[in-house]
Order: C-alpha cells, then structure tokens, then sequence
C-alpha cells in the first residue's frame, strides 16, 4: 500500500476496520481541575476533570492503566527550562507578584499567563504526566494519554500562550533516551511554536504543525520555516486559513503525515491533540467535527508506533471534553456510542447530550488550488531528506525517576 495517498500505515494485524488492542496508559491527577487561571481567562483546566468525567462514564477507565503522575521535580523541569525562571515560577505567588514587577516582565508572565493559586504544582502535575507518560511508551506500552500536557508555547525562559512549562519537550527529551528519532506532530489551531523552536537545529526531532496562519497568535509557523542547520528541513509548517472543514484537512494530514512516516521512521511520536481546531471553540476559526479531529489520532495509531497523546488548546470546554473522551475510545480501538451517559457533567452537554456535535456552516477559505499548493510544496521539501538520518546513539542519560506507578 502506498502510505503516501492517504492508507494505514504498518498497522498491527487487523481485527476489526481499527486494528489490534494497544497497550494504552492515561495519567490524571483529580486534583487538575481546581486550578482556576482567573475570572474571564479562556483556559479552564476544569476541562479534563469533565474529559475524566466522560472517560469514567464510558466504561474506559476499566481499558487503560490509570496512573496519578509524578510532580515533575525542579530538575526535570530545568533539562529544558532556565533555572531562573523555574525558580521564579515556584516562588512568585498571587500576594507577592507586585514585588517582582521586573521579574513578571521579564519572563512574560501577567495577562495571558497569570500567577494564580498553585501554578507551580499545576506546571509539576502537566509536566509529570507527560514525561511519565514518555517513560511508559520506553518500556512497552503502546500509547500513553495525557490530556493536562500539551503546552506547546512555553519557551526555554518564558511563558507564552496559556503556557509555563513547556511539557512537550521534556516529553521528548525523555523519548530521545531509547529513540533515535522522535517525531512531533501538532493539531492544535494555532503554531506549536516553543516545541519547534526547541528543536530547530536537529535532526533528531522532526516537528510537524497544522495551524492558523495570517495575523493569529503566535504569528510563527510560515511554510518557508523549515529548521536550521542538522535541522534543515526537520520542520514542517502547514498554514490554513479559516474554516478548513475534515475533508479539506485531511487532503493534507494523511499525505503528508503518510510521508513523513515513510521517510523519518520515528521510533516514538507524540501528538498534541489542541481541540481549539474544532468547529465552534471559542477562540478558533477551524471547522473540524471531533471525528475529523480524531482521524488524526486514528491514522497516527494505525502506524504501530508508539504514542504518547497530549492536550493543548480548546476553549469551549464542553467540546474539548467530548473530543478528547472520543479519541481516547480510538486510541484504545473503541467507537462509542453517541447518545451520552449520565454523568455529574451532564448539564453542560444539553440540549442534544450527545458526544458528537455537527460542523457549522461557515465558508471554508482553504480552495482546492491553495491545498494542492501547500501539499505539492511540503511533499517535495520531505524529498530532500532522501531517508532516516544515520544518528550515533549517544551514551543515555539517567532516566526521570518515576515511583513505582499504580
């Protein structure tokens, strides 16, 4: 099958129109849904307590290994972040911002990233279940899911976008220590700027991204952006214009993820499911329905690849819940049933109560001429990697401790 137009790719042999069972862990902490970014502030973590909710309500809590991941220590988080600017996220709190005005400025934090109540266990809690997660896909599971992780915007020494720690990339540091290679691969509406910045200048990490692009945050992501040095083209940037509907997508997700599959051969992939590119989110201008966004989930999978699914972006939480509830059903080789179950959320699911929502009828801006252009030019940029880069594995660092997990 040529992966390239659109197929599976190395599925495991095929029990149903999905596949064979994969060995699938999910880390929660229950604690993630009481921290509050502030009145009016778009991010709600309350989002992956009703994910949680759903998740329970399904019956698929009863399919995964359940794990409350381990705070992320300052160590972990400095393999990556400045010292100093872990320093300040552990010590600034609300009472005490106006004393580090300088400090604030400095690394960025204030409107968009707020000091609120417990910030620095919130960025220890996403951050460890992601790099938790890493450490399970490197000893044998198939997919690790943690839906608190995904901050793609957080840099080296400042917070960006709703984001602080920049969970991706530890993620991937600790995937780097038994894989060669990793591939990145981001659907979230907007750039995943801080994973590609990360890793522009090697060869190690390939960094795909699906995003807004033309006057939107974080403004980066042109298709002329390719990687630097060792890196030249190890990244790929897709730039839509509003409204892209499933089919429009996947005209471009399928083969070019397809190629780069065939090409790279990453021993590990992570995914940052954003579901601010879905039809209806808050601060999105995407038209997907969740199994548009899945789709992506579903092909990623069918790679026999392991896979380590995070969060990200997405602002009308009831969606957000829906959507990542759904994939974790695909992740595990499940279709669930439409018609919800009661759960302590089910209010906020009304007036239909189902886990699908349509599609609106906004105008899709991406023409057939402009996809065919994007796809032609990212297609051909894939051409001049020629095959897998031969890369020495280097001696391995220590792993992130993990207690023994339950």
């Amino acid at each position: 099958m040529d992966i390239s137009a659109g197929g599976g790719g190395n599925s495991l042999p095929t029990t149903g129109a999905d596949g064979s069972k994969r060995r699938v862990c999910y880390f929660y902490d229950a604690e993630v849904g009481n921290y509050y970014y502030g009145q009016g502030h778009p991010m709600k973590p309350h989002r992956i307590r009703m994910t949680h909710a759903l998740l329970a309500h399904y019956g698929l809590l009863d399919e995964m290994q359940v794990l409350k991941p381990h705070p992320a220590r300052d160590r972990d988080l400095c393999r990556f972040h400045a010292d100093d600017y872990v320093s300040f996220l552990r010590s600034v709190t609300p009472e005490t911002q106006q004393d580090q005005i300088r400090a604030l400025k400095r690394f960025n934090v204030g409107e968009d990233c707020p000091v609120f109540d417990g910030l620095y266990s919130f960025c220890q809690t996403y951050a460890g279940g992601s790099v938790g997660g890493a450490v399970k896909l490197n000893h044998g599971h198939d997919i690790a899911i943690n839906w608190a992780g995904g901050l793609h915007h957080a840099k080296k020494c400042e917070a960006s976008g709703f984001c602080y720690v920049n969970d991706i990339v530890l993620a991937i540091l600790e995937l780097l220590k038994y894989h060669q290679r990793v591939l990145y691969v981001d659907i979230d509406i907007h750039h995943g700027d801080g994973v590609e910045e990360a890793f522009y200048t090697t060869d190690r990490v390939m960094t795909v991204s699906f995003h807004k692009f033309g006057d939107y945050f974080p403004g980066t992501g042109d298709i002329r952006d390719v990687g630097h040095s060792k890196g030249k083209y190890y990244s790929l940037n897709v730039p839509l214009d509003d409204g892209i509907d499933d089919e429009s997508y996947q005209s471009l997700f399928k083969p070019i993820m397809g190629k780069v599959m065939e090409i790279f051969r990453p021993g590990a992939v992570v995914l940052q499911c954003g579901a601010d590119s879905l039809s209806g989110d808050r601060l999105g201008c995407f038209n997907l329905s969740i199994k548009g966004h899945a789709e992506c989930v579903r092909f990623m999978r069918s790679f026999n690849v392991p896979v380590l699914l995070l969060g990200g972006g997405g602002y009308t939480i009831r969606n957000v819940a829906r959507c990542w509830c759904y994939e974790t059903g695909v992740a595990l080789g499940h279709e669930l049933t439409d018609k919800m179950p009661l759960n302590e959320y089910y209010e906020y699911f009304g007036p239909d109560y189902t886990l699908h929502v349509a599609p609106s009828n906004m105008e899709n801006k991406n023409t057939h001429r402009h996809l065919d252009e994007i796809r032609s030019r990212l297609l051909e940029n894939l051409t001049k990697l020629r095959h897998a880069p031969s890369v020495q594995f280097q001696e391995r660092p220590p792993e992130a401790e993990q207690p023994e997990l339950t």
